[in-house]
């Protein structure tokens, strides 16, 4: 998933990652433009998974 793909379905995203791993916050999942990897490091972080499981979770999302 790009980035312009990621940013327009980010709230479901979210919503499913929020249902999947109970204990994300929205903090955790605060999308901010161009803040990407950011975002992929604190889930990173909190999931335990490194970076390439993060970007496959989210593209089955």
């Amino acid at each position: 998933m790009n980035s312009l793909q990621l940013k327009g379905a980010w709230n479901e995203i979210k919503g499913k990652l929020k249902q999947k791993y109970g204990d994300l916050t929205d903090d955790d999942l605060t999308y901010t433009e161009g803040q990407e990897d950011e975002l992929l490091g604190k889930l990173q972080q909190k999931l335990g998974k490194s970076k390439e499981e993060v970007k496959k979770l989210i593209d089955e999302l």
